[in-house]
C-alpha cells in the first residue's frame, strides 16, 4: 500500500520538536498502523468492477421485468381505469350542471324575495312618513292652540291685573283721603 505522506520527514520534524529518534519512530510506525486498519476497513465495504457489474446486470434485468409488467398492467387496468375515469367525467359534469341550474334558481328567488323586502320596506317608510306628517299637524296645530291659550290666559292676567292695580290705588287714595 501506498502511504500519502513522506514517514521519514515526519520522523525528522518529531525530532526536531523535542522527541528521540526511537520515540519519533513509535509514534510514526503508530499512525502508520492505525491508517492500514482504516484502509482495511474502508476496503472491505468497497466493491470490485466485476461485483458491481453483477450487480447493475441484475437491476437492469429486474427494470425490464418491471416494464414488461408495467406493459401489461397499462393495456388491461389502465384502459378500464379510463373508462371509469370517462363515466366519472360525465357524472361530474351532470352533477356541475344540476347545481349551476339550482344556483340559478336560488339567486332569481333570493332576487324575488330581494325585491319584495325593498317594496315592502318602501311602503313601511311611507306610511311612516305619513304617520309622522300627520303627527306633526296635530302637535303643530296643538301648538298654535296652546299660543292662543297663552295669548288669552296673558290678555286676562293684563286685565285682571290692572283691574287689581286700579283697585289698589282706588283704595289707597279712599285711605289718603280719610286721613288727609
Amino acid at each position: 500500500r501506498r502511504l500519502y505522506f513522506d514517514t521519514h520527514a515526519l520522523v525528522c520534524l518529531l525530532e526536531e520538536k523535542g522527541f528521540t529518534t526511537q520515540q519519533s519512530e513509535v509514534i510514526v510506525s503508530a499512525l502508520v498502523e492505525i491508517m492500514n486498519t482504516n484502509l482495511d476497513m474502508i476496503y472491505k465495504d468497497m466493491v470490485t468492477k466485476v461485483q458491481q457489474e453483477i450487480a447493475l446486470q441484475q437491476v437492469m434485468s429486474h427494470i425490464a421485468g418491471v416494464k414488461k409488467d408495467m406493459i401489461i398492467l397499462e393495456k388491461s387496468e389502465f384502459s378500464a381505469l379510463r373508462s371509469e375515469n370517462e363515466k366519472i367525467k360525465l357524472q361530474l359534469q351532470q352533477i356541475k350542471k344540476q347545481v349551476t341550474d339550482e344556483i340559478t334558481k336560488v339567486h332569481a328567488d333570493n332576487k324575488l324575495n330581494l325585491n319584495l323586502e325593498k317594496s315592502r320596506v318602501k311602503e313601511l317608510h311611507a306610511q311612516q312618513d305619513r304617520a309622522l306628517t300627520q303627527t306633526d299637524r296635530k302637535i303643530d296645530t296643538e301648538v298654535a292652540d296652546l299660543k292662543t291659550m297663552l295669548e288669552s290666559h296673558k290678555l286676562d292676567n293684563i286685565k285682571y291685573l290692572a283691574g287689581s292695580v286700579f283697585t289698589c290705588l282706588t283704595v289707597a287714595l279712599g285711605f289718603y283721603r280719610l286721613w288727609i
